[in-house]
């Protein structure tokens, strides 16, 4: 439908006198344009299908949306590689399809995309909100962001790369002016693959995770300041 609609308008601009490109230069142009949002339109689905997946405990349903080698890095507890190895980790968050009296609400917002120009990877940050319990705990508020990197395999776009950045948790009842929840840090019943990939310290901490794009209005890359820790040697 984005492709019938976009081309059709822009088939009639075909016809506009003064410009400057012939009309076959045009509609190539036209056509790789649509092509790039319509992939922005997948990944956003892909992403969002995540989140649905993750909420309810679906872990071999969000373990088949990831890359043959795709990388899954959540907060401080390491970096799992390939799809079996991420199914595992995610019974970390919990049995699978969630047992009563869990919750595990994870949505991302804010999107911004980033398509390369060949349209076979992709770039994409959100901003997360975190929603969690068990039985015999209280709740938790969460928040972070995702710096994600994702790849089209077999014509189908995939997560190449899910990094979440947990900026800060709270416990439900106390709230963020006197609770700030640490990360849990590398699991020791499943180690992973790696370590994490950035040392930092979430709330009431201030790490901002690196931007993957310019600023969009000047072009410029984006740059952060990072607050002091001496955890990651920043003096």
């Amino acid at each position: 439908m984005i492709r019938l609609a976009i081309t059709a308008a822009l088939a009639l601009g075909l016809s506009t006198p003064a410009i400057a490109q012939s009309a076959e230069e045009r509609l190539a142009s036209f056509r790789d344009r649509v092509e790039r949002l319509e992939d922005q339109h997948d990944i956003e689905v892909l992403q969002a299908t995540y989140g649905y997946y993750f909420d309810k405990g679906m872990w071999p349903e969000v373990a088949d949306l990831f890359a043959r080698n795709g990388r899954f890095e959540y907060g401080a507890r390491g970096v799992y590689i390939g799809r079996d190895r991420i199914e595992r980790a995610l019974l970390l968050f919990g049995p699978e399809r969630l047992a009563p009296g869990h919750l595990n609400n994870h949505m991302q917002l804010q999107a911004v995309i980033r398509v390369a120009e060949d349209g076979q990877t992709a770039t994409a940050r959100w901003q997360g909100m975190i929603m969690l319990s068990e039985p015999g705990a209280n709740g938790i508020w969460g928040v972070g962001l995702y710096e994600n990197e994702y790849v089209k395999e077999g014509g189908t776009w995939k997560i190449a790369d899910l990094h979440f950045y947990v900026t800060g948790m709270t416990d439900y009842d106390a709230g963020w002016m006197r609770s700030a929840i640490p990360m849990e840090g590398m699991s020791a019943i499943f180690p992973p693959d790696e370590p994490p990939s950035e040392r930092y310290r979430a709330f009431p901490s201030n790490y901002i995770p690196p931007f993957s794009f310019p600023h969009p209005v000047t072009g410029e890359p984006i740059e952060v300041v990072q607050p002091r820790d001496d955890l990651s040697g920043r003096e």
